[in-house]
């Protein structure tokens, strides 16, 4: 006998099911009659993760379709006796009124002890194999429930989105892959098209906000249509999201965006919620120790390392960052550009040895807010462009930024981090901040274990970039490791172009 597992993974768009597969099916050549006292108690413990992750059957459906919207009521369920959603209701502790024969109402009907025991020890551990998707490794049924239920809480995170719009073709696979709330996302051609489709489909539009439809935010206002603002996570990718590498990390925010200081997000709501779960602490800790130790930064992971310029004096990195960035224009605090941040910057630290690096999209050409060397020259003792952030910030004593990410990869290293503006990580008593107090909302100290719980674990979304799953963090990290220098295709390759002809022109 030969039988669909029952747990198995869900259809994920752009993933060949053999790829994405939790779970093979097992030829049975005789169903369980007894049990020894450990494979009760083991049945014991997989029912009780499966109740607790809610996985089994389709469980990725939306409403009546998922197995687990019936099992949670009162009263009898019925249930043939081949129904996999029965089985479920009956894990769930619901009584079940079996109709007719089957595999599982046969066992539940033939009056020996332990009916229930015996039944996930048939159809859960007898009849199918368990895999790593991941790695492709055997693993034992227990990894495969906690493989599930990871994928179960992604997919709860998504529910009620059904458009996107504002995404790029270029990334749209992935962007699907980490907000697939089970059934496939619209992407809408207009805001006209958008808000319509948000109405017909009761659904929310997670929208890329600097390439947003124009008249997307008067449109869903009109129509009461809700709007998510997504945008690249902190893990990106190797390679830059301007050369067309398609991100493996992203965040959805659904208070408001974590880049603006002016009102709350779920980022600063979760690191302002004390988080005291020493798992996941010492999860935090060692993910951040994996990151460094691999040299990741958001664009890439390992590279040569920097030589220390000179010896007997502080060193201070100061970051350059792309002028019309949106965490610029709404967290900048009054500081015009990149050339008054290397002044103030030189200002702050008058006898310091201070390293200037340009924006790797500026100097790609791709986005505002390059200056000549000769000008930053006037205030900064070295301009440095081929080394990788990682090595630079693993060598200064200090690092000086306005909103750049940068900031909280230093902060991850042990490094100093002096901040001009008002990014995510400034209030928190982790960081000396120039600019004017958040008031109210930020103001607790956090430590940095709790700062990347928050930010690189409960946060954002991830995709594996091998079998393009969603993925915990240490999956990509790992990955990232592993391939530091990004793949090119035809479109990174005309991008660089494009890039090279701006600076020409710019230089012109």
């Amino acid at each position: 006998m030969v039988f669909e597992p029952i747990l198995r993974s869900p259809p994920f768009p752009g993933t060949p099911a053999a790829t994405a597969a939790v779970s093979q099916p097992k030829a049975l050549t005789s169903v369980r009659a007894t049990l020894s006292a450990p494979e009760i108690e083991r049945a014991h413990l997989i029912i009780g993760q499966i109740v607790a992750e809610r996985i089994g059957g389709s469980f990725w459906k939306n409403g009546k379709a998922d197995p687990w919207h019936g099992p949670g009521d009162n009263g009898p369920f019925v249930s043939t006796g081949d129904d996999e959603c029965g089985l479920i209701a009956w894990m769930a502790g619901r009584e079940v009124d079996w109709s007719g024969a089957g595999r599982f109402a046969d066992i539940a009907r033939d009056g020996r002890p332990g009916s229930i025991e015996r039944a996930v020890t048939t159809w859960l551990i007898d009849a199918a194999d368990y895999r790593d998707p991941y790695s492709g490794r055997p693993v034992p049924v227990e990894a495969a429930i906690e493989q599930l239920g990871f994928w179960r809480q992604a997919i709860d995170r998504n529910r009620g989105l059904t458009v996107g719009a504002g995404i790029a073709r270029w990334k749209r696979r992935e962007v699907e892959a980490m907000l697939w709330p089970g059934e496939p996302l619209h992407f809408a051609r207009s805001a006209e098209d958008a808000v319509r489709t948000a109405r017909a489909t009761q659904g929310a539009i997670a929208v890329w906000p600097s390439k947003a439809p124009r008249g997307l935010d008067a449109e869903a206002a009109a129509h009461g249509v809700t709007i998510h603002p997504v945008e690249d996570g902190f893990l990106r990718s190797a390679g830059l999201g301007s050369d067309c590498h398609p991100p493996h990390s992203i965040i959805l925010d659904r208070t408001g965006l974590h880049l603006d200081p002016n009102r709350p997000s779920d980022l600063e709501n979760l690191i302002a919620t004390p988080i005291e779960n020493p798992v996941l602490i010492a999860r935090a800790e060692r993910l951040m120790r994996d990151v460094v130790d691999a040299g990741i930064s958001k664009y890439a992971s390992g590279g040569r390392p920097f030589d220390r310029p000179v010896q007997g004096r502080r060193l201070v990195l100061v970051t350059g960052q792309v002028e019309d960035d949106l965490s610029v224009q709404l967290g900048g605090a009054g500081v015009d550009g990149n050339l008054d941040l290397i002044r103030r910057a030189r200002a702050a630290e008058p006898d310091a040895y201070l390293i200037f690096k340009p924006h790797p999209d500026v100097d790609a050409g791709h986005r505002r807010g390059r200056i000549a060397d000769a000008h930053a020259m006037g205030y900064v003792d070295q301009i440095v462009r081929d080394v990788p952030m990682a090595s630079l910030l693993d060598s200064v004593d200090a690092v000086h930024v306005l909103t750049s990410l940068a900031g909280f990869e230093a902060l991850m290293r042990g490094c100093e981090v002096v901040t001009h503006g008002q990014p995510f990580y400034a209030g928190w008593g982790l960081t000396r901040d120039l600019a004017p107090p958040i008031e109210r909302r930020r103001g607790r100290n956090v430590t940095k274990a709790q700062l990347v719980a928050a930010t690189l674990i409960l946060y954002p979304h991830y995709l594996d970039p091998v079998t393009k799953l969603p993925c915990p963090p240490e999956i990509l990290v790992e990955r990232l490791a592993a391939q530091p220098v990004p793949q090119e295709t035809l479109l990174t390759r005309f991008r660089r172009l494009q890039g090279r002809l701006r600076r020409g022109l710019v230089g012109a």
